[in-house]
Parts: C-alpha cells; sequence; structure tokens
C-alpha cells in the first residue's frame, strides 16, 4: 500500500476530532506542561458512543469541560458557517472557559501550516467568528437569553447541576428547537452532582429508562482517567498514609466496612482508597461522596435530613427488579392494560391463597405538575408486588384501576387515605363496586357511640406513626420496594420543622404520592383485619 501523501495525512487529521486534538490541540497538564491533548480512556469512549442529546454525570476534574471546548473548535473549523454556544452557571466561569478555547485556537500550527485554520473575524469576551462563518459564543445561565432565535450545530451546558433550579428546565426546553436540523447537531450537557433537582431528575431518567432520547453517561471516582490525572495526588496520599501507619500501604487487612465493599464490589484499588481517605481527611465524607461518587445516587445525595436512610435507598436501587413484560401478564383486566409499563408495574403474578395489602393515595387528575394518584401493593411477607402511579387519571378512572387491580390481587385489603379527593373514591369503592375489603378507622360520636369509618383519616399525629413505621418496616428489611420511583421520592422526603413531606421543585420524584401509598399499605399489614 502507497504512503500518503502530506495532503492525505492533514485529510485525515482534520477529518478525526481524537487525531485533530492529538495533533493540533495544546492544554496545560496538572503538572503545569504544555502537552497534546490525547483523550484519555473514558474521554475516546464517550466520543465514540455520543448521540443527538448528550448528558454526563461526572466526578471532578475529569476532563470533560476540555473536552469539549476542543470538540467545539474541532466543528467549526471544519464545518463552515456553524454555530456554537457554550452556557455556564456563572460568569466568571464562562469568562475561563472562553479564554481557554481562545488560547486552544491561539495555538494551533497557523504559522507551520498557513491556509489550513480558518482566521479569526472578530475575537472578544463574548464570541469568536471564524473567516469560514463559524461562530462560538459564550452565556452564562440566568443571564441574558443567548440562544432564542439562533440556531447551534452544538450546545454545551457546563455544569448544569449548579445553574438555578428555576433556570434549568427552562433553558433546555429553549435549546431543543434552536439546534440544528442536520445528523450531527448534537446538545452536551455534563455536570457534577448538587442535590436533587431537574438535571437530576433528567440524568436518572436517562440513566435508568430504556426508550429515553439522552445518551446517559456515568465516570465514577474509580475511572481510568484519575489514575493519570491524579498520579501526583495518589503519591502524596500514600506518602501520607505511609507516615500514619509505621511505614506501611494500606493493606487488604486494614480496609474498614464501606472500603471493603469498595474493594470487593466496585474493583477499588488499595491505591485509589489510599486517596479516598486522604481526601476525606482534608475534606468531608459528604463532600468526597459528592465530588467522586461511586455510584449515580451517590452524587446526588445531599446530606441525612432525608427522614428514610439515603445509604439503603441507594443500595436497595442497585438491586431492584425489572417489571414484568406485557408477555407474562395475558391474564390482567382489560381496564388495567392500557396502563401497563406507563403507569402501572407489575413485579410478581398473584398466587392463589396468597393475601395482598394495597395503599391508595388519590389525587384530582389535572396532570402538569399536580398530584399523582398511586397504589402500592405488598404482599403478606411485605414483598412489593406492583405500583401505580398518574397525575392525568380523573377520580372516576382510577376507582376502575383500584378496583380492578384489588380484585386481580384475591381482592386484596385496601387502605385508602381518606383525603379530600380520598372521600369519593372511597364512594365508588364501596357502593358502585361493592367493595368490602377496605381499612376502616375508629371514630366517637358525641354520645361516646364507637363507630368504624372506611379509609384513614391522616392526621398530624398519625401522620408521623404512618411514616415511621414505613422507615422501620424499609431499614430493618421487613418490606422489600421493587418500584424505583418510590424509592426516588423517599430519597428527598424529609422532616423540615416538624413537617412531613417532599422537597418541592418539577417532575415526578418531587412528590411523596408514592410514600404515603406505600406507607398506607404498611398500615393494612400492621392491623391484621381481612373483611371477606
Amino acid at each position: 500500500m502507497a504512503a500518503l501523501t502530506k495532503k492525505q495525512k492533514l485529510e485525515k487529521v482534520m477529518g478525526s476530532f481524537p487525531l485533530f486534538a492529538k495533533n493540533f490541540i495544546k492544554i496545560v497538564d496538572n503538572n503545569g506542561d504544555v502537552v497534546p491533548f490525547v483523550l484519555n480512556k473514558e474521554q475516546s469512549e464517550y466520543v465514540s458512543t455520543m448521540k443527538k442529546y448528550n448528558i454526563v454525570l461526572k466526578g471532578r476534574q475529569i476532563g470533560f469541560t476540555t473536552l469539549s471546548l476542543s470538540f467545539i473548535l474541532h466543528s467549526a473549523i471544519t464545518k463552515p458557517d456553524t454555530n456554537y454556544i457554550i452556557v455556564t452557571h456563572h460568569n466568571s466561569v464562562s469568562k475561563s472557559l472562553f479564554v481557554k478555547l481562545k488560547k486552544m485556537y491561539k495555538n494551533l500550527p497557523h504559522a507551520k501550516y498557513p491556509g489550513l485554520f480558518p482566521k479569526d473575524s472578530l475575537n472578544n469576551r463574548d464570541e469568536l467568528l471564524l473567516s469560514n462563518g463559524s461562530r462560538i459564543i459564550i452565556a452564562t445561565a440566568g443571564g441574558d437569553d443567548a440562544i432564542s432565535g439562533n440556531t447551534f450545530q452544538f450546545i454545551h451546558f457546563s455544569e448544569m447541576g449548579k445553574y438555578p433550579n428555576n433556570v434549568q428546565e427552562e433553558i433546555l426546553s429553549t435549546a431543543i428547537p434552536a439546534l440544528a436540523k442536520n445528523e450531527s447537531a448534537m446538545i452536551w450537557i455534563e455536570s457534577t452532582g448538587m442535590g436533587y433537582n431537574y438535571f437530576a431528575e433528567l440524568f436518572l431518567k436517562s440513566y435508568r429508562g430504556k426508550e429515553s432520547v439522552w445518551n446517559a453517561k456515568f465516570y465514577s471516582w474509580l475511572a481510568d482517567a484519575y489514575r493519570q490525572q491524579f498520579r501526583v495526588v495518589f503519591d502524596e496520599a500514600e506518602e501520607w498514609f505511609k507516615l500514619h501507619n509505621k511505614g506501611n500501604r494500606l493493606r487488604e487487612k486494614d480496609l474498614e466496612h464501606d472500603e471493603r465493599v469498595l474493594f470487593e464490589k466496585y474493583g477499588a484499588t488499595l491505591r485509589q482508597l489510599m486517596f479516598r481517605r486522604y481526601y476525606i481527611a482534608t475534606n468531608s465524607l459528604d463532600k468526597w461522596n459528592r465530588e467522586f461518587p461511586t455510584t449515580p445516587d451517590q452524587a446526588f445525595q445531599t446530606s441525612n435530613e432525608s427522614v428514610f436512610s439515603t445509604e439503603k435507598i441507594v443500595e436497595r436501587l442497585q438491586f431492584v427488579s425489572e417489571p414484568l413484560p406485557y408477555s407474562e401478564l395475558s391474564d390482567l383486566p382489560e381496564v388495567l392494560k392500557p396502563y401497563l409499563s406507563k403507569s402501572l408495574f407489575i413485579w410478581y403474578r398473584p398466587k392463589s391463597g396468597k393475601r395482598y395489602y394495597a395503599g391508595v393515595d388519590t389525587a384530582s387528575g389535572g396532570g402538569n405538575n399536580s398530584d399523582f394518584s398511586t397504589i402500592s401493593i405488598f404482599d403478606a411477607a411485605g414483598q412489593q408486588v406492583a405500583s401505580f402511579y398518574s397525575n392525568e387519571i380523573p377520580v372516576y378512572k382510577f376507582a376502575d384501576v383500584v378496583d380492578s387491580l384489588a380484585r386481580y390481587y384475591n381482592y386484596s385489603f385496601l387502605v385508602i387515605e381518606s383525603n379530600s379527593y380520598g372521600l369519593p373514591l372511597l364512594e365508588r369503592i364501596r357502593k358502585e363496586k361493592s367493595y368490602l375489603n377496605m381499612y376502616k378507622h375508629k371514630t366517637f360520636d358525641q354520645k361516646g357511640k364507637k363507630k368504624l369509618k372506611i379509609g384513614w383519616q391522616t392526621t398530624k399525629t398519625n401522620k408521623a406513626i404512618l411514616i415511621s413505621d414505613f422507615k422501620e418496616q424499609f431499614e430493618v428489611g421487613m418490606i422489600n420496594i421493587e418500584c424505583k420511583q418510590t424509592l426516588e421520592q423517599m430519597k428527598i422526603y424529609v422532616d423540615q420543622d416538624g413537617k412531613l413531606g417532599n422537597k418541592r421543585g418539577t417532575g415526578d420524584s418531587y412528590h411523596d404520592d408514592l410514600v404515603i401509598s406505600a406507607a398506607l399499605a404498611i398500615q393494612g399489614m400492621k392491623a391484621g383485619k381481612w373483611y371477606v
């Protein structure tokens, strides 16, 4: 095969982003040296699998911002008349990134290859305009709208988790219509975790969902890139450890419980674990989990203010079962089939002779960001078998779902909260559906005569009992939850000044309706009643 000519070699380099980066992009490494930008293992993997919509959750300083800047520069140079925008969380960060990008452009070998790179026609603090018509701009989330009215080949949202909560969803909804209508146009969202917000909601849905349009990637602190880029810090950590342990490195027999889990389950090396100890000693475990997470859930862990153990929730999320497919539920009542895998999720079919307990929380069915109508069903052993949630189903249709699902599960013991929307549901279930197997609470009339009323009536006192019982059953392992959405809601269920509830925001996970329905089901088991 004939050797490539100089022109052919240049064409090959210009046509390949990794080769372009290696041959033309200069970066400053962690030692302060100016070196060619050679993509690390994680960067190469990401570039080879990226799609139109991309969302990345990662630890600190893994190099994705540098990757994005160099990718934008390569695209702007090789694709004439295209527009690019980088959005950051703070004006000072925007300026810093733009300076870094323009330095990359300035350090291109212009003199060595005259005419290969377009010249800069306009170069100021907000914009870089190239002679080939391509334009790169910088913007700050929450500032002036720089997206509307433009068409972009590439949109990069840097550290979206740090954007103001009320901006995150809005800015993305503005960006999607502004994306160019060609095969190579794309959006990159990348961020570390900063508590539960829209970015967290979008990432987790994409990461766990099979049909999401977003290409979700997670890079933990165990990524290969850290071994290279943090080599000096790893050496410092090892010397620090030896100084405090009679000159010995960390040994397997020295591992603490959480370190042993990381070592055995996640493949952490002893050197990485010494770095972890070193970082925690100089900062905190909470900050470590946020900036160098092992799992996505750990990245979004905010603090210990959640009512439920976040650690146990995160652990449970790793092992939940997938719902049964339609093909295995041929005996499902017709009224339930349209909801399957959309609002209704079933993990175990009913077994003859088994008792089941269903908690029901009812809402208006108003859609948008309104509350959800939910059903959580457990068997007598505490295994969750089914879950239903929808905020678009009116009460009269929800009554059909509750009745059909409860009858499907061997005439389940129903615990329906008798709130404003629960009362008409109770009326329909009892009178129109003639359903008898329901929880009853005790009341007294003015004469002191005891009466039993159908449904669970929530008060400030018994709500604390409701949640406390749920917490105990979950944390000691007496119930097994399969519903991911329930677990997500449990993460942000808090006790603020004696008031139990969820952290308000946008998205499905910012409701607590599944928490309530699961807790009600537990009260059904606790009651020990069965009326049929």
